[in-house]
């Protein structure tokens, strides 16, 4: 069976919570980009247990859409490129190295998932990207042109251009911390395909030097708050720009904060905090 027909679109956007139109356009495609971003957490566990996740389209549906639990890029960004065909439009695989928290724009490899998605009728196709673990991640898709701020979900971003080597035009997605602009990662325009993912997936999953091998690595977006579990240290941020951490004392108490806090059923048998 295909993945298109293991795919349920009705399903899915049950999941997400969406009732608004099913036609291929900037409406559908910022109301199912937001409404995943807001629905679906971002998790680690299957790397953590040393093994990489399955992105077949029958596995995420068990796992993300009929199950309680999230995943990490590839299978959140390959769950809406599911989702987005099945709707009508036509998508890209993406590609990014992750600049935050890097010294330099070429410090670590591509292996971030993202998509570019024309929209029927719209001059520039959208960067789509539900896949980012991070406080300045797209909440809302964003138009691929540069030399503009974008809204969406109570998130500033913007596109800059970088200066580099290659043939294509690098850009960096920076987001707005209430102070700053934040560079989240670089990219260029390059396709990627399936298969290249399947190999990001299995290296960041598997790799003992990877950081989704090494520690818990959760992150929920809600209208009022996004959360991240790193580690013992969980760290609530505020759309006003206010952070509070604390550090969770054991076992017991991060399988409680996961389940309430995060919606992720934790499956029997895995160490959080071991």
């Amino acid at each position: 069976m295909s993945d298109t027909e293991q795919f349920d679109l009705d399903a899915y956007l049950e999941r997400i919570g969406w009732q608004g139109g099913r036609q291929a356009d900037v409406a559908t495609l910022r109301g199912v980009h937001l409404a995943h971003a807001l629905s679906l957490p971002f998790e680690n566990l299957e790397p953590l247990s040393g093994r990489a996740p399955s992105l077949a389209a029958g596995d995420l549906m068990a796992k993300m859409v009929r199950g309680r639990r999230g995943g990490y890029c590839y299978e959140h960004n390959t769950l809406m490129r599911l989702a987005l065909q099945a709707l009508g439009f036509r998508v890209g695989g993406l590609a990014a190295r992750v600049v935050l928290g890097a010294p330099t724009p070429w410090s670590r490899p591509r292996t971030h998932m993202m998509l570019r998605v024309p929209v029927p009728g719209e001059p520039e196709p959208y960067l789509a990207d539900v896949g980012f673990g991070a406080v300045g991640s797209l909440l809302a898709p964003v138009p691929l042109v540069t030399g503009a701020e974008f809204e969406g979900g109570g998130r500033r971003h913007r596109l800059v251009p970088l200066s580099h080597e290659g043939p294509l035009e690098l850009l960096e997605l920076q987001a707005f911390d209430g102070r700053d602009w934040v560079g989240q990662y670089a990219f260029t325009l390059e396709p990627f395909a399936a298969a290249d993912y399947e190999v990001f997936n299995w290296h960041v999953g598997t790799n003992p030097r990877s950081p989704f091998t090494r520690r818990p690595y959760l992150q929920r977006a809600t209208a009022e708050h996004h959360l991240c579990l790193d580690g013992a240290r969980l760290t609530e941020t505020r759309p006003d720009g206010t952070v509070t951490e604390r550090k969770l004392a054991d076992e017991a108490q991060a399988r409680r904060v996961v389940a309430q806090e995060f919606g992720i059923a934790v499956p029997e048998g895995q160490t959080l905090l071991g």
